[in-house]
């Protein structure tokens, strides 16, 4: 078996472009197309810069790899953030209805609020149509209640719109992990 016919799955690797981080998604310039193939020209790939001998093709192999894992590292994070995310919002939104319907009442709203953790205090909240919410960064604005509705139903559908997306790109690393393997077994099989 010639250094040509290992590289075969390292032309196929590198075919497909690279990836770029653009906030919460990866966009990949393909020159291939995503489901993957195999490149005509291995000669013209192996007359590319770096690419002279298979330990050079192995560790260029070698270093993809890295980088796939580092990405697939952020996705998850980014997932499990979003994960967590919206449960919160879908439960603010319940508590925005609640609060919406019993705005025309005189009775005040009795409920219990997280004052540390495991620790709740009773409060008597009066009708009222303005409330606060958290942005992060420790800023809190006073909202109506329509706007804050409003507000958090495009947080939703903007999280729920981005977890899709980073499940998408999570499937599209794990293929390119497992093309990357295959390349680096049939490198070290020379």
């Amino acid at each position: 078996m010639t250094t040509r016919d290992v590289l075969l799955g390292a032309v196929h690797v590198f075919g497909l472009g690279i990836m770029h981080f653009y906030g919460n998604t990866i966009n990949a310039e393909m020159n291939l197309q995503r489901s993957g193939g195999t490149a005509e020209d291995v000669d013209a790939f192996m007359k590319q810069p770096g690419n002279d001998t298979a330990d050079a093709v192995l560790r260029k192999l070698d270093e993809q790899y890295q980088k796939y894992k580092y990405m697939e590292l952020n996705l998850a994070q980014k997932k499990l953030r979003l994960k967590s995310q919206i449960p919160q919002i879908k439960q603010t939104l319940e508590i925005l209805r609640h609060m919406q319907k019993k705005k025309d009442t005189t009775d005040p709203m009795e409920t219990h609020f997280l004052l540390a953790d495991n620790v709740y205090c009773k409060a008597s909240v009066p009708p009222t149509d303005k409330v606060c919410l958290w942005l992060g960064a420790n800023v809190m604005l006073e909202y109506d209640i329509d706007e804050a509705q409003a507000l958090l139903e495009k947080n939703l559908a903007t999280a729920s719109r981005n977890l899709d997306s980073l499940e998408e790109d999570l499937d599209f690393l794990r293929d390119q992990f497992t093309t990357t393997e295959v390349s680096i077994l049939k490198q070290w099989q020379i």
